[in-house]
């Protein structure tokens, strides 16, 4: 398991299972001939993306962004159409950590897209119940909205079967959330309407989570955005400003679909890793 301290913060990697999805839709309109030269490409064009939940403790409390690809919740049609090769293992996870799904706290939702979203729920006796009991849920308004009335793109990744057992435990907010001191939830739009972004500031350091506008180190370029973002120039003007401030100052980036590294840190320039954890091939 991958871990990192960040000063009173610990994180570690959940197995939330991995994708193999295609490398023309993750890099939109970049032509394949620039973004095969910083991230791996198979013989299909396909590159893989872990879905790996990070689990944050701080202060007697644990957090967990996001929730993996789920277990058993998407028929094979469905594995299929997401590229699912690995369902998630977010229970053994947990165990290896001493910890249970009724220890975690708090679960940040960057956005409720199937990837992220499907191990908020589980099947328990033929009926889907909540994964995590005792943990308050934190979603942007927008994303929630739009979970419950998805339009006709966002229905083919909005599921109620991820949302209606967690109904009592979501809590909302409008722009920014600070969930707990050094902790906050940033919305930006972009990837879906109600996306956010998590910032972690410790002593003076601030890690970033770009989720799903910067998924991989390989998306540091403002304009490379997803051809999954329903808007792509929120993403590249939302990317392209904290891009700024982040190098800039030297922030640190986590990451949850990356399966190559957990952390980068860039120089100034952008063009320098001087800081990284690589992603543990088991």
């Amino acid at each position: 398991m991958d871990q990192y301290t960040f000063h009173d913060m610990k994180l570690s990697w959940l197995n939330g299972g991995f994708t193999l999805l295609d490398g023309g839709a993750m890099f939109g309109v970049v032509p394949k001939a620039l973004w095969s030269k910083k991230y791996p490409v198979n013989e299909l064009n396909q590159i893989e993306c872990s879905t790996d939940p990070i689990l944050i403790q701080f202060e007697g409390k644990n957090l967990l962004i996001d929730t993996g690809v789920g277990f058993n919740k998407m028929n094979e049609k469905q594995l299929r159409n997401n590229g699912i090769k690995e369902q998630s293992h977010l229970d053994d996870s947990l165990a290896f950590l001493g910890l249970l799904t009724e220890d975690i706290d708090f679960v940040l939702m960057t956005h409720m897209h199937s990837d992220h979203a499907s191990g908020l729920t589980k099947w328990e006796n033929d009926n889907l119940v909540s994964s995590f009991p005792n943990a308050k849920i934190f979603v942007s308004a927008i994303e929630w909205d739009e979970i419950r009335n998805p339009n006709i793109r966002s229905r083919n990744t909005y599921w109620k079967e991820n949302w209606e057992a967690i109904q009592t435990q979501v809590v909302t907010f409008e722009e920014e959330l600070e969930v707990l001191p050094g902790i906050r939830m940033i919305h930006t739009g972009g990837h879906s309407d109600g996306h956010s972004i998590i910032r972690l500031e410790q002593n003076g350091e601030t890690l970033i989570h770009m989720s799903d506008i910067m998924p991989t180190h390989a998306h540091q370029n403002p304009l490379w955005v997803l051809a999954y973002d329903d808007y792509p120039m929120t993403s590249i003007f939302a990317k392209e400003k904290i891009m700024a401030e982040a190098l800039a100052n030297g922030y640190s980036f986590i990451f949850y679909h990356d399966a190559h590294y957990r952390l980068i840190k860039w120089d100034q320039t952008g063009k320098e890793i001087i800081n990284k954890l690589e992603r543990t091939r088991i």
